[in-house]
């Protein structure tokens, strides 16, 4: 299963809002480790997901720009928490909030990346999913994807401006109702 092969379906699948979702990657991004909630959510078996880029459940309206951002600061060796669309196997789709560390070894060199995922607000979604659908329309006017990332990115600069945000500030607001 590659998302590329999978069509959307416009079936939303949630999970239960206790529960997380945590995968972990090589630092090329191929999945080292799922747990039981990615692999039911994503639908997915495990001998379908490790190994596997961690991009497999790539939902083609998930904005390049954050995908940009979110590597950007993670080869840096810091964290980010985004918003993230996600498809499943069975061409479902699923949102979380996305926590992503670099994981370090014991002499403190990054050596892969990790990630806990929540079930975001609908509130939080009720602003997110129409600005995600303004830079895929950004990034879709691209021909390649290096300038797709770049149209995306200036279509997010310009949307966090006006805000008077950072993509970091948006988001806490928006997880504030989380009770983050």
């Amino acid at each position: 299963m590659h998302a590329a092969a999978v069509r959307p379906t416009g079936v939303e699948r949630t999970f239960d809002p206790g529960g997380i979702i945590v995968t972990k990657t090589d630092l090329q991004g191929r999945l080292t480790y799922a747990n039981d909630v990615f692999l039911r959510v994503s639908a997915l078996r495990e001998d379908e997901a490790i190994g596997k880029p961690h991009n497999l459940i790539r939902h083609p309206d998930m904005p390049r720009a954050v995908f940009g951002l979110l590597w950007e600061r993670i080869v840096a060796g810091q964290e980010i928490f985004a918003y993230v669309v996600n498809l499943a196997a069975d061409g479902a789709h699923y949102w979380v909030l996305a926590h992503v560390t670099p994981s370090l070894s014991p002499a403190g060199t990054v050596v892969g990346y990790h990630s806990n995922r929540r079930v975001p607000t609908r509130a939080a979604l009720d602003h997110v999913q129409p600005l995600y659908r303004a830079l895929v329309a950004a990034e879709r006017q691209q021909g390649a994807a290096r300038d797709a990332v770049v149209a995306g990115r200036a279509a997010l600069d310009t949307h966090l401006s006006t805000a008077g945000q950072d993509y970091d500030e948006m988001v806490w607001a928006l997880a504030g109702s989380q009770g983050w």
